[in-house]
């Protein structure tokens, strides 16, 4: 079967699912989306979808902040995604990406008196970055975007123009991923990713005024660190300095996971390895989001198994 997508309110073929060259939304990049990850259980042959309701939750409010009608329910949007998932007969762990967008074909640009569309991909996700054996970051020369430029907490999509460029400055000089800084020089967030550091046996991450997006990983990494470590997650600004200093840090997101760095700007973090907290967060972690986690099996929604409510 090939895989599937979710556009103009059908389910058709993911090679058929285009926009047109003058779409309003490809031009000024007003659209916004979200990151859904499907993990595949082998021995239960499964796939979970992990904190669906959280993510168009998530969707919505970025939403009204583009002043985009979204056409569906959160409630909606589950099944819709369930089904499309379904339909694909992926037996892998699969991404699902969402995207609601000025699909007006007119050039200016402005947020009102646009229609407003919305799509749904599904594919394999391939490799994003090392969560196995840690990467090497640097701090980026460009400034994570500010509450008065573009809210950092919804997902617009030309907001992650500012990502690419730090990114590619990361990798063309070296390294695997960007840190950030907001526009007072403290620490952000990477270009997909939240960040954490861990000092002295406290899990240390950037709050939400110090330009973040408020990460559905992130909060689930807070939540299992406290219920299963007892360890609680100070949120509180970070200097850039205290990269270097930290015993450990990592990221975390949808496609990054958790995933461990070991070098910051060419300075080892702790003993240059995976820390000890980090590697136990990991495990705890991947039981949760491939459904062996019974505690926490209401984040999962089962996409073969699944029965409408």
């Amino acid at each position: 079967m090939p895989p599937y997508a979710f556009f103009k309110g059908d389910f058709i073929p993911l090679s058929e699912a285009k926009v047109s060259a003058m779409t309003h939304a490809l031009h000024y990049g007003t659209a916004c989306f979200e990151g859904i990850r499907g993990n595949w259980n082998e021995e239960r042959k499964e796939i979970y979808l992990f904190r669906l309701e959280d993510h168009y939750d998530r969707l919505a409010k970025s939403c009204h902040v583009l002043k985009i009608q979204l056409p569906f329910s959160v409630k909606d949007l589950c099944e819709i995604t369930v089904e499309l998932v379904r339909r694909s007969e992926f037996k892998e762990d699969v991404y699902i990406r969402p995207l609601a967008y000025k699909s007006s074909q007119v050039l200016g640009p402005r947020l009102h008196n646009l229609e407003d569309d919305f799509f749904i991909l599904v594919f394999p996700p391939g490799p994003y970055v090392d969560y196995e054996k840690g990467i090497r970051c640097g701090t980026s020369s460009w400034r994570r975007v500010d509450e008065t430029m573009i809210p950092p907490r919804a997902k617009i999509s030309g907001l992650y123009v500012n990502s690419c460029f730090a990114k590619t400055e990361a990798n063309e000089n070296g390294f695997d991923e960007a840190i950030m800084l907001n526009s007072q020089g403290h620490v952000s967030e990477g270009t997909g990713e939240n960040l954490f550091i861990v000092v002295k046996g406290m899990l240390i991450t950037p709050p939400s005024f110090d330009s973040i997006l408020p990460g559905i990983t992130r909060d689930t990494v807070i939540r299992i660190a406290k219920e299963e470590l007892g360890i609680e997650t100070i949120e509180r600004t970070i200097t850039r300095s205290e990269l270097y200093t930290a015993d450990e840090c990592f990221l975390t997101g949808t496609l990054a996971h958790i995933t461990p760095v070991i070098e910051i700007d060419h300075r080892r973090v702790g003993d240059g390895k995976i820390g000890e907290i980090t590697q136990r967060l990991q495990e705890i972690y991947f039981k949760v989001i491939t459904g062996r986690y019974e505690k926490y099996i209401d984040w999962c929604t089962p996409v073969y198994s699944w029965v409408k409510a």
